[in-house]
């Protein structure tokens, strides 16, 4: 402390002892004390202390008073110079004493300054839990939450980050109240309050449909004339696109189950198919890739490179790939449907080419060779390749950094893709595992011993979970061979060599005390609510 400070301290203290020894004359001399200022030290007392009997309220006055004079720095530091005299216990009672005096009701005062709108952008950042919290904390929150729309708006941020709140909200219908300015049509806060609770519980009913397999079946008869059997299919909510062995490529009602269209030309079994809002393009065991005009059904382009059938195949933004048991890989430039050229021919398998993936990073391809290869979506070299399959690989599915990869060895793997490591073995199935596809919670696998195995995704790729805790549920309906599947948040789609589609929903669940992993005995049709 600077000695003017320290003086005005040892003034202070002096007074009020003078002050006091005025004010003790009558009492014992066993009270009085003396102080002793020791050089560059604390005031020290003497014998004994005098205990706070009340007596002293003019020194405090006369303190105050002094205290009162100074500036502001000059009593911050005499307070600093105070508190460095005092002991561990009451440094903790001063703490206490001053903890509530720092608190400030931001919430309440940023209204009275007219600024509401800082206030609910501030609580619009509490998750569900904390918002009940705050409604509770007074009256003025309560308000501020309730105006503000919070609840609405923590409904509003689940839909825009979680795929499974946005198909809720679509399938039960609730999706209008959402993302809409304030008018009369919107209802009040305490309507998504009590809303909010209803969609967690069936999150957590359709979590817990998925882990005990409890579903609804529907089935799709594809009555194939000659050739049976359904390779490939892709779907959305309002149809389901399939490639069958009898060369047909047909389009299904997603809600009556209807056959809307057929469209024929390929003269193979059509093997893999892929669409979007224009176009349908499939590969087939003629060798050749057609466009077709997923309106129309018309045929807009044919593509003749593959010299044996073309087995797999994607496309995006303006990139497609395609894969046959040629052994090669071909990368394809899409500047519009009838305008569609070569690029490049990628060269490295030994044998067929079964599935390829990719992203703006790498193209990944799998093959009879029991390898996975890697090469670089720009500039088609290539990267890497994943040695670990005990035979062919039949399927793989690529996103991010993790391949998920089936093999007629029967197991599944998942790989890093950028270190090329195997991260995990997974195994159950009895006999080639045909199809696979995962997403952030589960890996979803069909094989040909019929049956679809549902896995922990998170739990297999931690390495300490126990590999007998990995597959949640296996699903047997299927009288033939799984050739391809599909799945969101909540259904799978499936397809097999017995010549049918299925739709397991895990959303509409019949309540008629059906056994687990087992569907009902009869079908039900899917209904949007």
């Amino acid at each position: 402390m600077e000695p003017e400070i320290e003086d005005k301290t040892l003034e202070l203290m002096n007074t009020s002892v003078m002050e006091s020894q005025n004010h003790v004359d009558d009492l014992s001399p066993k009270k009085t004390t003396v102080l002793t200022k020791l050089s560059n030290g604390p005031v020290m007392t003497g014998s004994r202390k005098r205990p706070s009997e009340g007596n002293n309220d003019k020194e405090k006055e006369h303190c105050i008073s002094l205290f009162d004079q100074w500036s502001e720095t000059d009593q911050v530091e005499f307070v600093e110079h105070l508190i460095s005299r005092m002991c561990h216990y009451q440094h903790g009672h001063i703490n206490s004493y001053l903890k509530p005096m720092l608190q400030r009701d931001f919430i309440t005062a940023l209204p009275a300054q007219g600024l509401d709108h800082i206030a609910e952008n501030i609580l619009s950042f509490l998750d569900a839990q904390s918002l009940c919290s705050a409604e509770l904390v007074c009256k003025e929150w309560q308000r501020v939450i309730s105006e503000g729309m919070l609840w609405k708006k923590l409904i509003e941020r689940m839909v825009r980050t979680d795929p499974l709140w946005k198909g809720l909200s679509e399938r039960h219908q609730w999706e209008k109240y959402l993302f809409k300015n304030r008018t009369t049509e919107v209802p009040p806060n305490s309507y998504y309050h009590s809303l909010y609770p209803k969609i967690i519980q069936d999150i957590e009913t359709i979590e817990a449909n998925w882990r005990c397999g409890r579903h609804n079946l529907q089935r799709i008869q594809c009555r194939s004339e000659n050739s049976k059997g359904v390779y490939c299919l892709q779907y959305d909510d309002d149809k389901i696109i399939s490639g069958l062995r009898d060369n047909s490529i047909k389009i299904w009602d997603k809600q009556s189950l209807e056959c809307l269209k057929i469209l024929t030309g390929h003269t193979g079994s059509v093997l893999c198919l892929q669409y979007d809002e224009r176009v349908i393009v499939t590969g087939s065991s003629d060798s050749t890739v057609r466009v077709w005009d997923v309106t129309s059904g018309e045929v807009l382009n044919t593509l003749i490179h593959h010299n044996e059938a073309v087995l797999h195949l994607r496309f995006c933004n303006g990139l497609m790939v395609t894969c046959s048991k040629d052994r090669s890989i071909a990368v394809w430039d899409m500047a519009s449907p009838t305008d569609i050229s070569l690029r490049r021919v990628l060269v490295g398998h030994r044998a067929a080419v079964n599935v390829v993936d990719f992203d703006d990073k790498y193209i990944v391809s799998a093959s009879g060779d029991r390898t996975i290869k890697v090469w670089s979506t720009s500039t088609c070299e290539f990267v890497r390749t994943l040695n670990g399959h005990k035979r062919g690989i039949a399927c793989l599915q690529y996103r991010d950094r993790l391949v998920v990869s089936g093999s007629s060895d029967n197991t599944i793997r998942l790989w890093d893709i950028e270190c090329g490591a195997c991260l995990r073995v997974l195994e159950g199935h009895e006999e080639l595992v045909r199809c696979i596809r995962f997403d952030n919670k589960r890996i979803v696998s069909g094989a040909y011993d019929g049956k679809i195995k549902v896995w922990d995704l998170q739990a297999a790729l931690d390495p300490r979970a126990p590999a007998s805790t990995l597959c949640l549920r296996t699903l047997v309906e299927h009288s033939g061979r799984v050739f391809r599947l599909q799945f969101d948040e909540f259904q799978i789609i499936s397809s097999s060599h017995d010549d049918t589609i299925l739709i397991w929903d895990f959303l509409n669940v019949s309540t008629n005390g059906q056994s687990e992993g087992r569907s009902p005995s009869r079908t039900y049709t899917y209904i949007s609510r």
